[in-house]
């Protein structure tokens, strides 16, 4: 096995790249060389995503080209990662016949024991849960990420059994890494020249190790080094703690910006989605947000069509995105998922063409809202974290400010994984362009008031 070529094709959340990162670590223990494309590998793993039928559809397709290398190269191994893996284990191995190995999130410590089993002309399968797994004892590599932001897993699982969620099937139980490995991963990140840490948990602040909680963790890992800048993906409206809102107010290396998933703006969605708050109470707490963190940026997830929703039901959403007017939002029309409450309990019976104007109209104010905002942002002045070239030119980067938005300005001298003191000049619904000032720190820029 220590001659062998790994390709790792990854899909759906931050989550799943964190994975891969672990099973690159694994396989290249074992004296494995990662690669750069399918073509290159004799062994292919394709990290899956189940939230929405969208993300299986292009994992099926993907997996029927990589099929017809197979027969191409004849010694290919193709395996499945990740949340797809138990729930479609016999269709994707005996039916289809697409795959030789099957790997569930808790069981990558396997694989090469599962490789094993291949070579010896079997198929292989290991999707059993675990109540105590979170790979806290292995290091990530990161192999192709950009070298300036990083992902770090404090948990892993889900206990909130949302009606349209299939994690708590696929991920198991929650359960969360201890404080200590948590922060010897930042600081080797550190010591790597990382700037930007996301830590990462389907409810982060339902983080818990022994008498530690989320504020706690973000407090500790805040000091590990004041120039990385943190973020967190993500909370839940529920249990969001207060004391976490005036860390973030009062530490400058933790971003002005939260990822809040409402779902819906209706109450009476809401109970049908088992999301444990009304519309009042995440309201109430947006405006908590802006009382202690005036310059916080905030994001969100919305569903358009869940089952029964009515035409009053969709309107209390699109009014509740008005009243907050996020700055982003993740929309997506619902996707009826195996084993889930929903699937069991409820009808997905919103038909498509109903889903798919609602989820134009939020949309299309969403998009109205961003730009409104952008051009509040025109003359303001910004920190950026410089990420990487700009899309459109190598005559500039690209970052994003601490508030979460993406930033274009002129390269001049200014370098990946600079931080850019910016005057923000002109703007689209996407993307803000400015004009640079000086390189800076975090701690030099905070120490004096950014110009209005």
């Amino acid at each position: 096995m220590s001659n062998k070529r790994f390709y790792i094709e990854t899909y759906g959340c931050q989550m799943n790249f964190a994975d891969s990162e672990i099973v690159n670590s694994i396989l290249m223990k074992e004296g494995m060389e990662p690669v750069h494309s399918a073509e290159e590998a004799d062994v292919i793993f394709v990290n899956t995503c189940s939230i929405r039928e969208n993300a299986e559809t292009k994992v099926w397709n993907r997996l029927k080209e990589f099929r017809s290398l197979k027969k191409d190269k004849g010694d290919l191994t193709v395996g499945v990662l990740g949340c797809m893996a138990e729930r479609i284990r016999d269709q994707i191995i005996d039916q289809e016949q697409l795959v030789d190995i099957v790997v569930g999130p808790d069981a990558y410590r396997d694989i090469p024991n599962l490789l094993a089993e291949v070579d010896d002309g079997r198929k292989a399968v290991n999707v059993l849960l675990s109540l105590e797994e979170t790979y806290a004892d292995i290091s990530p590599v990161r192999t192709s990420d950009n070298g300036v932001s990083a992902f770090v897993s404090i948990m892993r699982g889900c206990d909130n059994m949302c009606a349209f969620c299939v994690v708590p099937f696929t991920r198991g139980r929650e359960r969360s890494r201890p404080l200590k490995s948590i922060l010897n991963e930042i600081k080797q990140l550190s010591e790597q020249g990382y700037k930007e840490v996301t830590l990462l948990g389907q409810n982060v602040n339902s983080y818990k190790y022994e008498d530690i909680d989320f504020t706690r963790l973000m407090d500790e890992a805040s000091k590990v080094d004041p120039e990385i800048r943190f973020r967190f993906s993500s909370p839940h409206p529920k249990d969001f703690p207060e004391p976490l809102l005036h860390l973030i107010a009062e530490r400058p290396n933790l971003c002005n910006y939260i990822h809040i998933p409402a779902q819906s703006g209706s109450s009476t969605t809401l109970e049908r989605m088992r999301r444990p708050y009304t519309r009042e109470q995440y309201l109430d707490l947006v405006e908590r947000m802006r009382e202690i963190i005036p310059d916080v940026s905030l994001s969100t997830d919305i569903i358009a069509g869940f089952c029964d929703e009515t035409d009053e039901e969709h309107k209390d959403t699109v009014s509740l995105m008005k009243i907050v007017e996020y700055d982003l939002a993740y929309m997506f029309a619902y996707s009826e998922r195996e084993r889930t409450l929903a699937h069991r309990k409820y009808e997905d019976n919103v038909p498509e063409e109903v889903k798919k104007r609602r989820l134009s109209e939020i949309i299309q104010q969403q998009m109205n809202i961003q730009q409104k905002n952008n051009k509040l942002e025109i003359g303001k002045r910004h920190l950026v974290l410089a990420e990487g070239e700009s899309k459109r030119s190598s005559e500039q980067l690209s970052g994003r400010t601490d508030t979460n938005k993406m930033v274009v300005f002129d390269r001049r001298d200014f370098q990946k994984g600079d931080y850019v003191e910016v005057e923000i000049t002109d703007c689209t619904s996407a993307t803000l362009m400015a004009t640079p000032i000086r390189k800076t720190s975090i701690r030099e820029f905070y120490a004096e008031p950014a110009l209005a």
